[in-house]
């Protein structure tokens, strides 16, 4: 069984996530992202899971920057299901679209921006230059395998999707 992130991690993905109240965040929520889980909460469970990853490898990371990029990772606001010739290539092309987004709404470190950019490593080529961005290349594909075989509702990793810690 994978462990909750622990309260202070908690308490700082609620105080980012009110922070970004008057951003497109909340945006994310109408995009489905893989199986039945939306952008918004894939982003969120994986900030979380990259928490608890981070803490069973015992790295030192920055924490505010980890769960920032991680929320950040995936900050596009279409539908890349709908047949579009522009969505054809959408893993290798998101990480710019977010990254960009990102940086029109927020002032990023240099690690939350390489863990944008980054994130889709192996599938794009160039690995990520931090900590915080190997642990979340990390989550994000667990996260996707968890919500591609509809397993986010087991009672192993239920806690890290759309819990109470989400904005209205």
């Amino acid at each position: 069984m994978m462990n909750p992130p622990l309260p202070k991690d908690e308490a700082l993905l609620q105080k980012i996530l009110t922070s970004c109240e008057a951003s497109r965040l909340l945006e994310t929520k109408q995009f489905m992202q893989h199986g039945d889980t939306n952008v918004y909460d894939h982003c969120v469970a994986v900030a979380k899971v990259s928490c608890v990853l981070a803490d069973k490898m015992g790295l030192s990371v920055d924490r505010e920057s980890l769960i920032r990029g991680a929320l950040l990772h995936d900050y596009f606001f279409y539908d890349w299901h709908v047949p579009d010739p522009v969505h054809r290539l959408h893993g290798f092309t998101h990480p710019k679209c977010a990254l960009q987004n990102a940086m029109d709404d927020f002032a990023l470190t240099p690690v939350e921006q390489d863990m944008i950019l980054r994130h889709m490593f192996p599938l794009t080529p160039t690995p990520p230059k931090f900590r915080e961005g190997w642990v979340l290349c990390l989550a994000d594909k667990l996260c996707y395998t968890l919500e591609t075989a509809k397993f986010t509702q087991n009672s192993l990793v239920k806690g890290f999707y759309a819990g109470e810690e989400t904005l209205q």
